[in-house]
């Protein structure tokens, strides 16, 4: 199995300012799951999206909130939160906190596929 150096992964830039690592996975889809690193500044927020695979978001550093469809309320999300999100359930979240925000994303496919719902 290859070691991964974090620092060695580049960056990934999303809209918004986040940025995405992929520590596991490529575009080809040799491998059965995807993870990847998202870090998200303060006041950043994910579209509504779902995917068609189960995904489970573990928080390293900051805070945030999340929705997952079916919640009556908001998660709080900070570090040792973890949440999981069936497939094709809408989601998202936010980073509130005064640092950024930063998520291990576990996705349980070769790809990784957004799905973006309006909100």
């Amino acid at each position: 199995m290859p070691v991964v150096e974090h620092a060695k992964v580049p960056r990934e830039p999303f809209p918004g300012g986040a940025t995405y690592q992929t520590l596991v996975g490529d575009a080809a889809g040799s491998t059965p799951v995807r993870l990847g690193l998202q870090t998200s500044p303060p006041g950043y927020k994910t579209p509504l999206h779902s995917h068609p695979y189960w995904e489970i978001l573990t928080v390293v550093d900051g805070e945030g909130e999340g929705w997952i469809d079916g919640s009556d309320d908001m998660i709080p999300m900070r570090a040792g939160v973890t949440l999981v999100i069936p497939t094709g359930v809408l989601h998202y979240f936010r980073a509130t906190g005064t640092q950024p925000l930063r998520t291990y994303g576990i996705h349980v496919s070769p790809h990784r596929i957004v799905n973006v719902h309006g909100e």
